[in-house]
């Protein structure tokens, strides 16, 4: 009995795990494409010199 327990816990813990990975996936894509779209969509000065979107 405890080694089954202790399979299905370790395969509750992957299946955790591998969710919370998607997930991170999810987020990097949404990080990164909010990225792009600032880096493209950045302003002007009147000089004409690009200007930063991020404060740091």
């Amino acid at each position: 009995m405890g080694p089954l327990l202790l399979v299905l816990l370790l395969a509750l813990i992957l299946f955790g795990a591998g969710f919370a990975l998607k997930i991170l996936w999810w987020v990097a894509v949404v990080v990164l494409v909010v990225w792009l779209v600032g880096f493209v969509a950045r302003g002007t000065h009147a000089s004409g010199s690009r200007n930063r979107w991020y404060r740091w």
